[in-house]
């Protein structure tokens, strides 16, 4: 039953009256006739309260002490607001519970009960909540003045396993153009490739980037809007011509534009749970849905004109886009005896020559490169889950030279996937007692003579009915020499008028006057 209470003071006390218990006064003294007395009998009220209903005709009443007493801690309110005032300064993590500062107001002498310190202290919290309440501005944005960003976690099924995944938020503040996408993590490599997508898709950027202080962009935060920013970030945001501006902590009102799309995504694109195969075919969804609500719904303050249509508006304001940044999050790594190194809770090859030596490890959104001195020796697609090792089995072909028996059980060698030249002189040289012995050393002119050449060597020797190894390796040196030299056209002017007759008798006359 969901009747307004009523407070009526009879008799001293305080009795709490519904609604209807006004409206049953007041139906038997002036519609049924009976008398105060009677009515008081049969609702069990005080003849106070009955005229009370009677002579003020009002439906409701309130009541209201027009001064609280506090026998015991009236005299203790001022102390009591400094602690709470203290209090309230204080860290999250190192604010007194109210029976601490109960146990503190005792300690200095206070005689009274816990309950009265506690509905005191919840009425000041209340009072100063009301005090301090926070009024805004209803901010407008030039075009192409200013971009927000912001992450979710969503959860979705893909593969038919349930996953969080990470999904960055882009939304133009002057269009209202909203931009989404899904990552596994929330690392700098995922929020570069989700700026230079979400610009490439917008065709171009605003001068003025929104952010709360996440890790990835900002190092330290000082007085007022002084931020040390990180410096692959700050390179980014000047790739892309940006002036980067980092909110005031915990007041996300100050891209209140994001924080509003992070809910509306939530509410209209991942309720239900979405159910996909792959990031892949998630991400594309979600760039269908932003373009389909953007067609479909009005701009919020130009009620005539779409958010497409204002976006398609706006374009020509955006800083033109500048390309694809550089965008990877850069380690250090030493490489082991076994060519892998550790990225991740994952592993990665490199090439065998890189052993010995520390690499660097540029993680991107989608791929993995190892670099040293300057050269690449690895290159792996990103790898997202745990424990596992990437191999590529190239990098170990210098490693079968020495070791040409490790092709049989060699972990990076299971399910090779080679050429199809290759494979059938593979599984051709497989009965021979030393065909790993062929086989790594065709694989080995792979590295001077490239997968190509090797490959057409190898079927022209399948061709021609034969698939040892020296054969292969013979196709490979006539491929290398050189072609042979033009035929040099003789000029006019050196032709014979009489070309010479061939005589053998000749000779026979040269042996007789021998």
């Amino acid at each position: 039953m969901g009747f307004t209470l009523a407070l009526v003071m009879s008799g001293g006390r305080i009795r709490m009256f519904v609604v209807e218990t006004i409206a049953r006064i007041r139906r038997a003294h002036f519609v049924q006739g009976k008398s105060i007395k009677a009515i008081c009998r049969e609702l069990r009220v005080s003849r106070k309260t009955v005229r009370k209903v009677i002579r003020s005709e009002a439906t409701e009443f309130h009541y209201e002490r027009d001064e609280q007493p506090m026998p015991r801690l009236g005299a203790w309110r001022e102390t009591l607001d400094g602690l709470l005032a203290a209090n309230e300064g204080k860290a999250s993590r190192e604010r007194l519970t109210l029976i601490r500062l109960f146990e503190a107001l005792r300690g200095l002498g206070y005689a009274g009960g816990y309950d009265a310190v506690r509905r005191y202290a919840r009425g000041w919290g209340r009072e100063r909540v009301a005090t301090t309440s926070d009024a805004f501005v209803p901010l407008s944005f030039a075009p192409g003045e200013a971009y927000q960003f912001d992450w979710s976690h969503e959860v979705v099924l893909i593969g038919g396993a349930t996953v969080t995944v990470k999904v960055a938020h882009l939304r133009l503040c002057h269009s209202r153009m909203l931009f989404a996408r899904a990552y596994p993590r929330e690392t700098q490599e995922m929020v570069f490739d989700a700026h230079d997508r979400g610009f490439a898709f917008f065709k171009g950027a605003c001068t003025r980037g929104i952010y709360d202080n996440m890790k990835t962009a900002v190092d330290t935060i000082f007085v007022g809007r002084e931020r040390a920013y990180n410096r692959r970030f700050l390179q980014m945001c000047s790739h892309y011509l940006v002036d980067p501006v980092a909110c005031t902590p915990s007041s996300g009102w100050e891209k209140g534009q994001v924080e509003n799309q992070v809910g509306l995504v939530r509410e209209r694109f991942f309720t239900p749970r979405v159910r996909v195969k792959s990031y892949d075919e998630l991400n594309a969804w979600l760039l269908d849905q932003c373009v389909a609500y953007a067609r479909a719904h009005r701009h919020p303050e130009i009620r005539d004109q779409t958010i497409w249509s204002m976006f398609e508006a706006e374009r020509p304001s955006l800083v033109p886009y500048g390309g694809r940044f550089d965008g990877f999050h850069a380690v250090s790594a030493s490489v082991s005896k076994t060519c892998l190194v550790r990225f991740d809770n994952n592993r990665y090859s490199v090439s065998a020559h890189a052993v010995g030596r520390p690499v660097e490890i540029r993680a991107y959104a989608d791929k993995i490169e190892l670099r040293q001195a300057g050269q690449t020796v690895g290159e792996h697609p990103r790898c997202f889950s745990r424990e596992q090792t990437v191999f590529d089995p190239w990098h170990y072909v210098p490693v079968l030279a020495r070791k040409p028996g490790a092709l049989r059980n060699g972990a990076p060698f299971k399910d090779w996937l080679l050429p199809a030249g290759l494979e059938r002189i593979r599984r051709k040289l497989s009965g021979s007692a030393d065909g790993d012995r062929q086989m790594v050393a065709i694989l080995a002119a792979v590295l001077n003579d490239g997968l190509p050449a090797v490959e057409a060597a190898c079927l022209e020797a399948l061709r021609e009915g034969v698939h040892s190894a020296d054969v292969v390796l013979n196709v490979l040196a006539r491929q290398r020499e050189p072609a042979a030299p033009l035929t040099i056209l003789t000029p006019d002017a050196l032709r014979l008028t009489h070309a010479p007759t061939a005589d053998c008798a000749r000779y026979d006359t040269l042996r007789r006057n021998l």
